[in-house]
């Protein structure tokens, strides 16, 4: 079976987490004490019903609020597919949060309810979405039982996403009425929406097709590490273990090894105890060449005619993630792949209004949880794509040497 992950985003209130609890429940993930536990709650609370939020939102503070602060991440599995779902949180204060959960989905699933429409933040997360280039979206119209499960307001909020849709990148949109609570067109179709002829959530997340959107032409192998056992029966043995990022490597095939520029040939790509006839993405291997070459951790494995070009100035998107602004000539630590190095901030181009997609040229910083075009420049020359091609190449985090949190992440736009 293949892995499909989607992160779910919305506006608060919009029933995220009561969606995900129906997706566990009526597939069979959830233990009969977890399920008593949420029962006993929800009475505790006065509810005359099941809280099925509570399954996902296991913070205390998450409880007593009623609304998700951090990234949950549930798994389930049906007989075509297993899943992993990202839940992250809805409110403006935690975009960051919902940027992290995003950054590896295969799908955007965006809740609206159907009382209110699109809200602000509703388009701020397809943004987002659309900025991360997740390349599936699906707007589920929830709480249509609170609206009589009326179709007028379902095309209503469907002509106006789809309107908002063409100003963004998204090259599958999929639009489905919902009830989380009651359990409609989420894993069963729906009596009281006849009038809706497309599938049930659950059928649309099984049937998917995500193999292709990953970039299987340009072959990019990040080294990880070095392998080198200290058995008898293995004193020859080198390999360079990482995770596949793109393209599709197989014994025989002329390599080049970055920075260094060596060039040799692949001669087995083993995963665990056995070898392997090809690999590709995301498989993580441990790949063996002819020659022994030079070749350390942050090194990159690709194909002498297809290889991404060294570059120390780089052109991204930021999303910024922590309460000290950034700011022009602001020196931080840069991990790209396998890549450890510094960079320094040359400019701030624009600060990108997700709301509006308007760009304030004006700007002199981002603050918390603000999108913004910057140049920076890396002491190390980094090995990357823009983000547009390669997801993995073209990603980095930025790092307060400091304290070594994660301040910022970064989308390559392109490189000089």
């Amino acid at each position: 079976m293949d892995l499909l992950r989607f992160a779910t985003a919305g506006s608060v209130d919009d029933g995220k987490s009561t969606l995900i609890g129906r997706l566990l429940l009526d597939s069979k993930a959830i233990f009969e004490d977890q399920l008593e536990a949420v029962e006993a709650t929800s009475s505790a609370k006065g509810y005359d019903y099941t809280d099925l939020a509570l399954l996902t939102d296991g913070l205390r503070s998450e409880r007593e609020q009623g609304i998700t602060i951090d990234v949950a991440y549930r798994y389930f599995a049906t007989p075509t597919r297993k899943f992993i779902i990202a839940d992250t949180p809805g409110h403006v204060q935690y975009t960051r949060n919902m940027v992290t959960g995003a950054s590896t989905a295969d799908l955007g699933l965006v809740l609206v309810d159907a009382r209110h429409g699109l809200t602000e933040q509703s388009r701020r997360h397809a943004v987002i979405l659309s900025l991360l280039r997740v390349p599936h979206l699906v707007l589920a119209v929830n709480k249509m039982d609170l609206v009589d499960y009326d179709q007028a307001v379902f095309e209503k909020i469907q002509q106006e996403f789809t309107a908002f849709a063409t100003k963004l990148t998204i090259p599958d949109l999929t639009i489905i009425p919902i009830s989380a609570l009651k359990g409609d067109n989420v894993v069963t179709r729906s009596e009281p929406m006849s009038w809706y002829e497309g599938p049930s959530l659950i059928h649309h997340l099984e049937h998917v097709h995500v193999a292709s959107d990953r970039d299987l032409v340009d072959a990019r192998l990040p080294v990880q590490f070095v392998v080198r056992p200290k058995s008898d029966d293995f004193h020859d043995y080198r390999g360079y273990a990482g995770m596949v990022a793109g393209g599709v490597l197989k014994p025989g095939d002329d390599v080049l090894v970055l920075p260094s520029g060596f060039t040799s040939r692949i001669s087995a790509i083993d995963l665990f105890d056995q070898e392997l006839t090809e690999a590709y993405p995301p498989m993580s291997v441990t790949v063996r060449l002819e020659d022994n070459l030079d070749v350390s951790r942050g090194d990159m494995i690709c194909r002498p005619q297809n290889a991404p070009t060294p570059s120390q100035d780089i052109d991204a998107m930021i999303c910024w993630m922590t309460n000290a602004p950034l700011r022009p000539r602001q020196k931080l630590a840069i991990k790209h792949t396998t890549r450890s190095g510094r960079a320094m901030v040359k400019d701030i181009q624009y600060r990108l209004d997700v709301n509006t997609l308007h760009r304030d040229l004006e700007t002199k910083e981002l603050g918390l949880n603000e999108i913004g075009r910057v140049q920076l420049r890396t002491t190390v020359p980094l090995l990357c794509d823009p983000y547009a091609t390669n997801k993995t190449t073209g990603s980095f985090i930025l790092i307060d040497e400091a304290t070594g949190v994660t301040v910022g992440a970064g989308m390559i736009n392109s490189t000089t």
